[in-house]
């Protein structure tokens, strides 16, 4: 559930969901003072949330503020703490924009320094573009990293929208991603469900074949 669905309709829809036996993963991308953001990862976890981001860009002691406080909140409720993601740099940015705003390096050397920084912050993974998973997995020793990738088009797509860095769910999944965030493929295609339903056919036939 991204911030337009969550801004129309709040935790009460995130709750519903659960309800149905479904998981959440809630990707407000948190990036503020530690103190709001553990705040915010102690709601999310008490709502009962599997999977929130915040921004690896907002530090290590605010990427450990908001474990440690979802890790606090699940302990209480007795449940398994959600998973905490980093956003690292977006696929909607590249070099020009990383220039544009000041930061040094190319996207890929930006998101090779923020990924280390969550891993080393303790985070259970990172967002990142498919462009940069197989990296991302080269150097993270840890076998149980999370690798989160949007930007996902299915295959024969041409469209990227405002996203630039982008992947088949094929090419993301060879590429070491652990979970694929697919957002206007399915939700601006003409039929929804015919799509969807083709994606999950490319990653069904992915997954056996790496079997």
């Amino acid at each position: 559930m991204g911030s337009q669905l969550f801004t129309n309709n709040g935790p009460d829809l995130v709750k519903r969901i659960i309800e149905t036996g479904s998981r959440v993963f809630l990707d407000l991308k948190f990036h503020d003072i530690p103190h709001q953001v553990a705040g915010a990862a102690r709601s999310s976890t008490e709502i009962g949330v599997s999977m929130f981001t915040v921004h690896a860009s907002g530090g290590s002691e605010m990427m450990r503020s908001a474990i440690e406080s979802a890790r606090e909140a699940a302990n209480k409720k007795g449940t398994e703490p959600p998973i905490v993601v980093a956003v690292s740099v977006l696929t909607s940015i590249d070099d020009a924009i990383l220039a544009e705003i000041g930061m040094n390096g190319n996207t890929r050397e930006a998101v090779s320094r923020l990924v280390k920084l969550a891993a080393s912050s303790g985070l259970n993974g990172v967002v990142a573009s498919p462009r940069e998973a197989q990296a991302i997995r080269e150097s993270i020793s840890k076998e149980d990293f999370v690798i989160v990738t949007p930007g996902i088009r299915p295959a024969g797509s041409s469209q990227s929208d405002d996203q630039k860095r982008v992947a088949t769910p094929h090419m993301a999944l060879q590429s070491g991603a652990s979970y694929l965030v697919v957002g206007r493929p399915i939700t601006a295609a003409p039929d929804p469900l015919v799509a969807a339903k083709q994606i999950l056919s490319e990653i069904e036939t992915t997954l056996s074949d790496k079997l």
